[in-house]
């Protein structure tokens, strides 16, 4: 338990210190919420004077902090300029939306990536492994905005799939099959992009890993007493070379909203991607702030969990830590 204390400890240390820099970042930029209204000529200074006194916008870097660690008792997570509301009541479903689409898209991505890095490194300096390295070199190459634009091309030529959104004009009319089908009919497309951004970095991670293990005296023992080569690849050297790979799943995890950032804005899907950019370039101070916190707490969440699968998976550290 020693070892998952220190492990929150320092989570909880991670989430405060970004938390102060984030204010001061912002602070530092230039501009606020209010500004564009400023420039309104129908707008009096009064009413812009009165709405910087509502909105705290005048107020000193270190009360602005305080105030909002307020609202995050609260479970607020500060007021949102622009709707009016509180930033947790926007951040919940749009959190939710991002999720569904980047967890199945990472599960799918990871359940094709660990076969094909696994034959790859079976396969090394032969021709299937120089078809599929230079098919990963092609992704890796392509830029996320002309992969997702590609896509949508494609949606767009053949009709097979809606072009933007989670969901159909009449979903609510549908039943619940219906329903069902209609939002994984709208899921293909984005996660899709996903996938095929996140493919080529964990097949080429995977193939490194297994490379190394493959060369070591214990699998060159288990090959000449005759262990049948997919046994010997996919358990034995698979579970040699866990460690990395459970650290690369615990970055893929924090990656998450990153990745999903582009493909979320040109697909129009309901996640945190857009409204994040909308919250910048509305100056929406709590906002950009909430969504930087969810994209901390999902790095935290995926090193806890690899650390958790490390800690089960590695006597080592269960020994380190006795």
């Amino acid at each position: 338990m020693r070892y998952f204390s220190r492990r929150l400890a320092h989570g909880l240390f991670v989430l405060a210190g970004v938390s102060v820099l984030s204010f001061v970042l912002m602070a530092l930029a230039p501009g606020d919420f209010l500004n564009e209204m400023k420039l309104d000529p129908r707008m009096p200074p009064e009413t812009v004077a009165a709405l910087r006194d509502r909105y705290g916008l005048d107020r000193p870097l270190p009360l602005k902090y305080l105030h909002w660690l307020q609202s995050v008792r609260h479970g607020e997570l500060g007021y949102s300029f622009a709707y009016n509301s509180p930033v947790a009541s926007l951040l919940w479903p749009r959190a939710q939306n991002t999720l569904l689409l980047t967890v199945p898209a990472t599960t799918i991505a990871w359940l094709i990536a660990v076969p094909i890095g696994a034959w790859s490194a079976s396969q090394r300096g032969r021709w299937g492994d120089r078809v599929c390295a230079a098919v990963t070199t092609a992704l890796l190459v392509v830029p996320e905005l002309l992969l997702a634009l590609a896509l949508l091309l494609f949606a767009v030529r053949t009709g097979y799939f809606p072009i933007g959104g989670m969901t159909s004009v009449r979903f609510a009319e549908l039943g619940n099959f219906e329903k069902f089908r209609d939002l994984v009919v709208h899921l293909v497309l984005p996660a899709s992009a996903l996938i095929l951004l996140m493919l080529p970095v964990l097949v080429r991670h995977v193939r490194a890993s297994l490379i190394d293990v493959l060369a070591t005296p214990f699998i060159q023992a288990a090959r000449a007493r005759g262990v049948p080569h997919r046994r010997l690849l996919f358990r034995d050297a698979l579970r040699a070379a866990a460690n990395p790979l459970l650290s690369l799943l615990g970055l893929s995890i924090a990656g998450l909203l990153s990745t999903s950032l582009v493909v979320e804005a040109l697909m129009s899907w309901p996640g945190l991607g857009p409204l994040l950019l909308e919250a910048i370039a509305a100056r929406d101070l709590h906002v950009v702030i909430g969504a930087v916190m969810c994209s901390t707490l999902l790095l935290l969440a995926g090193n806890l969990l690899a650390d958790a699968l490390l800690y089960v998976t590695d006597p080592r550290i269960r020994t380190d830590q006795g």
